[in-house]
């Protein structure tokens, strides 16, 4: 039937038998690609149901090679993973000493203990919701104060001031956008009206502010008498990453600057904050998931709240967790966590690997580039890197390949970044490249 004009419809089912031929999709699948063309396009169903079916195929959920160059892609799932498993059961609220019910959280918590010198902590969906269970739980119906220069857009469209309304608690600007000083908190506080129930500050980690800018930070805001949350959002756990600095077959390495100066867990715990909440899925390298950690009866109050069974995690987002916990605590992360590996592999290796490349392929040319974080993490930071330079936008062939690779595209050249490529994949970019037939 495929190629043949007609001039009355075919049948569903035969249409569907003859698209099975082209596209692996299930038949249910492929029927109703079927039914679609057939009704829309009659006499030219054949053709419209096959651009339906690959549409389809395009649109599931499917591996892609990132050669963007930005390590955290939203659009690409963020932190790479592996989510394999045994297929058994897990222990997930079983007891295994006791032979009884146990608990999702403790487990995690006791990790995130050790590695944030938190007292407690709890994990939910993500870092948004970390935040509204927070506020449902520690400010309902009360204000909380929040400098205006915090008071963000984060991705999808979402403003911190509409998780705020949602969670019952009421916004109380304090400060200006630019200047926001421990006084402005203290008059928040001081005021019959504001009936505040905690002060909250907000990393803004997708963007900069530069110029006649002041905030204030976190131990004067200790000194204040009401709680102190601290959004960190882009989920470092250490400012000092022993896992880079005490690695345990050494080989120790530098932390870069903008490490040092991004907001983490532990040291914002130490300055005083009462709770931080910040995402699994950024900095920390894990799955999509948000994390509560900090005094243990905040902690508690978070954990009883009705908003708490909507909002928490599964088991696989708990055991993935769980993985990447222990490779901090084992300090084996950047060679165990697809996000550290690509963060510090050296240059000369990636120059090595453009050349390579090239060389297989028979086109392109190896180049220096630079590379982002990505996902609202250090929005002024780039990472030296290397790639490989095509002439013209041949992204979207590149999409186009089996597995397909995303690359960029600046000013008439397209950029293949290896620094977002795993080695393992390599071979997957030769083949997209020879795909191309590019000079």
């Amino acid at each position: 039937m495929g190629g043949r004009s007609v001039t009355h419809p075919p049948s569903v089912d035969a249409l569907a038998r003859d698209l099975a031929t082209r596209h692996e999709l299930p038949h249910a699948v492929l029927v109703d690609c079927a039914r679609r063309a057939v009704s829309e396009q009659p006499i030219d169903a054949v053709a419209l149901a096959d651009r339906l079916a690959d549409e389809l195929r395009r649109a599931l959920l499917a591996d892609v090679v990132n050669a963007t160059g930005v390590l955290l892609h939203t659009n690409l799932g963020r932190a790479p993973l592996s989510m394999s498993t045994s297929g058994r059961p897990s222990a997930l609220e079983f007891d295994l000493a006791t032979g009884s019910r146990g608990s999702r959280q403790d487990p995690i918590a006791r990790l995130l203990r050790i590695l944030t010198g938190a007292e407690s902590a709890v994990v939910v969906n993500n870092n948004a919701a970390a935040v509204m269970l927070v506020l449902a739980a520690l400010a309902n119906g009360r204000g909380v104060a929040l400098s205006r220069g915090e008071s963000v857009e984060i991705g999808g469209g979402f403003r911190v001031p509409e998780v705020m309304e949602q969670s019952g608690a009421r916004l109380v600007d304090v400060g200006t956008t630019n200047r926001t000083r421990l006084a402005d908190y203290s008059r928040a506080i001081d005021s019959p009206t504001s009936d505040i129930a905690l002060v909250m500050k907000v990393h803004p980690s997708n963007f900069a502010q530069i110029g006649f800018v002041e905030s204030t930070p976190v131990p004067d805001l200790a000194t204040l008498p009401v709680p102190v949350v601290v959004d960190i959002g882009s989920g470092l756990l250490d400012n000092d990453c022993p896992w880079m600095t005490a690695r345990p077959h050494g080989g120790n390495m530098h932390v870069p600057g903008w490490l040092r100066t991004e907001p983490a867990a532990r040291q914002a715990l130490a300055d005083g904050a009462d709770l931080v909440t910040f995402s699994g899925d950024k900095l920390l390298g894990g799955p999509q998931c948000g994390i509560v950690a900090g005094r243990a009866d905040l902690v508690a109050a978070c954990a009883a709240h009705p908003l708490m069974r909507a909002l928490r995690p599964g088991g696989h987002t708990l055991q993935l967790l769980q993985e990447a916990l222990l490779h901090f605590a084992a300090r084996t992360a950047c060679e165990a966590i697809p996000f550290w590996r690509m963060l510090t592999t050296d240059t000369e290796t990636l120059a090595r690997r453009a050349e390579e490349i090239t060389r297989r392929a028979g086109c392109g040319r190896a180049i220096a580039t630079t590379s982002l974080v990505g996902a609202g993490s250090a929005p002024d930071t780039t990472i030296d890197s290397h790639g490989i330079a095509l002439d013209g936008d041949r992204t979207a062939a590149l999409r186009g390949h089996v597995v397909p690779v995303v690359a960029r595209q600046s000013e008439g050249t397209t950029i293949l970044d290896l620094r977002s490529v795993d080695p393992a994949d390599d071979g997957i970019v030769v083949d997209a490249l020879r795909s191309l037939g590019a000079p």
